[in-house]
């Protein structure tokens, strides 16, 4: 038997809005993991929707399947990376839920190690948070206490949805959509599992920040192999809305993660380095480090103007 490809045929047109005006916007390797293949991000001349084209099977991605243990992240580029997890930064997301009615029940997809809702737990501490991942790693962190029950698969998984239906008060999902096959199913299963008035909680990047045509592949958020889709915040609005959403906020000034020019330079240095080279790499930090700081200093001017990289938006079933 042949083996089944990896790539799904090239498509002509605009997953997101069927436009057939298509440019190519970059062409990348996996420079995170340094697996072989070249992919190709392209972008829609109408909506700005930026997909990978010709996009990896569900076989294919397995292939390029990052270390389950990555969340135990090492390495320069792992450094950086755990900007995103920082502490404050979890707190801080979790915070926007605040002025809203307290949940009883709180659904965290694509949880991992359960960071967030360890972290969250603290401001709703008489919400019951459950967790979602595709990796063993969520029954982890349901022994470890961080969550009270574990599910292992995606929200589009055949039976998740049925089994958890109008369950949940807020369903969270943070950087998870571009991770997807099809982003819009997964909203609607997420809208599935919460319950009328629930609320959803949406964390994704921007692919129209200056940075993404600044850094091209080695912006972080580009992400190949792993991302497959990159949507600009308007169309993911109007999508809430269409699935009889209230978008309650949207903002993308405090969604921004200070890491674009430390990520840049830690993903160029680990690969213009072999990893025989180690010593040359670790006497290249102080540079990352430097870089991480100019991140830091430069964040509360950057996100308040197009170099924001990300976006949060907080929608209320009806």
């Amino acid at each position: 038997m042949p083996p089944r490809p990896i790539h799904e045929p090239r498509r002509d047109d605009c997953p997101w809005c069927g436009s057939r005006r298509l440019r190519t916007r970059l062409r990348a390797p996996d420079l995170r993991h340094h697996r072989p293949g070249t992919f190709v991000v392209d972008e829609c001349r109408d909506c700005a929707h930026a997909f990978q084209n010709p996009r990896l099977t569900a076989e294919g991605l397995a292939l390029y399947d990052p270390d389950p243990e990555e969340g135990h992240r090492t390495g320069l580029t792992g450094r950086v990376l755990a900007t995103r997890t920082d502490r404050r930064r979890l707190r801080a997301t979790a915070r926007t839920m605040l002025p809203l009615p307290e949940p009883e029940s709180w659904l965290d997809v694509g949880t991992g190690h359960a960071l967030f809702p360890r972290v969250a737990k603290e401001m709703f501490t008489y919400t019951a948070f459950d967790g979602l991942d595709p990796t063993p790693r969520v029954k982890r962190a349901q022994r470890a206490g961080r969550v009270e029950e574990a599910y292992i698969g995606h929200l589009t998984t055949p039976g998740i949805t049925t089994r958890l239906r109008a369950r949940y008060d807020v369903v969270s999902m943070l950087h998870q959509l571009q991770h997807t096959l099809d982003p819009r199913a997964e909203l609607r299963a997420a809208l599935t599992v919460l319950r009328p008035g629930g609320h959803l909680l949406l964390e994704a990047p921007e692919p129209r920040s200056v940075f993404a045509a600044l850094l091209g592949k080695w912006w972080l958020a580009h992400g190949q192999p792993r991302h497959l889709h990159l949507i600009p915040l308007p169309n993911l609005r109007t999508e809430l809305e269409t699935l009889g959403c209230t978008v309650l906020a949207a903002d993308r000034r405090d969604a921004h993660i200070p890491y674009d020019l430390s990520a840049a330079l830690s993903l160029s240095l680990t690969r213009a380095v072999p990893p025989s080279r180690g010593t040359l790499l670790r006497a290249a930090a102080p540079l990352v480090t430097t870089a991480m700081a100019l991140d830091r200093t430069l964040a509360p001017v950057l996100r308040h103007t197009r170099f924001s990289n990300a976006y949060r938006i907080i929608a209320r079933k009806d």
